[in-house]
């Protein structure tokens, strides 16, 4: 479990339904993520560069549907 005390925050582009992603910047450089619905379950953690390397793949547009 997450004893990190810092904010938990969504996108603002989420809608109020309540099915969102939460992200967390973690004190050590890693990012969390975890299901809105869900505080107390499971987090996915990252590290910080890992992180800003899958941003910058997204936003070259180097993933396809």
């Amino acid at each position: 479990m997450n004893t990190d005390r810092s904010r938990w925050f969504k996108s603002s582009y989420s809608a109020q339904n309540g099915a969102c992603v939460e992200a967390q910047y973690r004190s050590d450089g890693r990012m969390a993520f975890r299901d809105s619905k869900t505080f107390a379950g499971p987090e996915v953690t990252f590290p910080g560069n890992g992180w800003l390397t899958f941003l910058a793949a997204v936003k070259t547009g180097s993933f396809f549907a």
